[in-house]
């Protein structure tokens, strides 16, 4: 498989995904809530359906894992691969208006993301990594930057940790206090994740609930960066059964 080209042809559809975003964002729009009592927008809706086309058109023919039809997935491929699809991840941060949001596809391949793509429409800003193409930040203009994390800390230093603007967790505080001397910077959706992999965080601990659309597409971008996304327990977090569409607490270190 060309992951080069296929990064390629992903990136073009959250792209246009990002477009049916921000048509919504740009007016009035409905709110409903799920049933486990988070918001849905007409955008979740307009960009699944994007994406799940745009997917479904691609030569490869591998299945689609979507948040908003996690029902109609029936399963991996034959070689273990799937896509999985976050169409408006930070849809809190969407309603608020603040930027924060973004569009997540992964290419997961025997519970591991190979294939990551993170569009922030809003921010004109996404990020793109390839198992053996390396990681990108994308600008608006389309120039594509290598990115790399900045490794740990030296001793004695403040760790600048990222943390979630609408989730706060009562874990944390305590998880922090073990760390230490440290600045917290506050941002929405899977653009955490990703101010690791460019290098403008050191440490991201989620101490709380998560699902596996949320971190697939930019754990990917962390991990061709140079970085890790493990579990509290030091494994890596992984994607192999997405029957348990929720993950275990976790920690993005800028470090490998």
């Amino acid at each position: 498989m060309d992951f080069s080209t296929l990064l390629n042809d992903v990136h073009s559809i959250a792209l246009k995904a990002g477009d049916a975003i921000m048509a919504v964002y740009a007016r009035d729009f409905s709110i409903e809530e799920k049933k486990d009592k988070s918001p849905l927008t007409e955008a979740d809706q307009a960009a699944h359906e994007v994406i799940v086309a745009g997917l479904n058109a691609l030569p490869e023919g591998i299945p689609v894992l979507s948040e908003e039809d996690a029902e109609g997935f029936e399963g991996a491929d034959a070689n273990g691969r799937y896509w999985l699809v976050d169409p408006l991840d930070g849809t809190k941060e969407f309603i608020k208006r603040n930027g924060e949001f973004t569009v997540n596809i992964a290419l997961i391949e025997n519970g591991k993301p190979v294939l990551g793509v993170v569009v922030a429409p809003a921010l004109e800003v996404s990020y793109l990594a390839a198992q053996g193409v390396g990681a990108f930040k994308v600008d608006a203009q389309g120039e594509r930057t290598p990115i790399r994390v900045t490794g740990k800390p030296a001793e004695g230093t403040t760790w600048r940790v990222v943390g979630s603007r609408s989730h706060p967790s009562p874990d944390l505080a305590e998880w922090l206090e073990k760390l230490g001397s440290h600045d917290m910077v506050p941002m929405g959706s899977s653009l955490k994740l990703c101010l690791i992999a460019e290098g403008k965080a050191d440490v991201y601990p989620r101490l709380g609930p998560t699902c596996l659309w949320d971190t697939g597409a930019a754990q990917a971008v962390v991990e061709q960066a140079g970085g890790r996304v493990e579990t509290l327990e030091g494994e890596a977090l992984s994607y192999a059964t997405p029957a348990e569409k929720l993950n275990p607490y976790f920690v993005v270190w800028g470090e490998r």
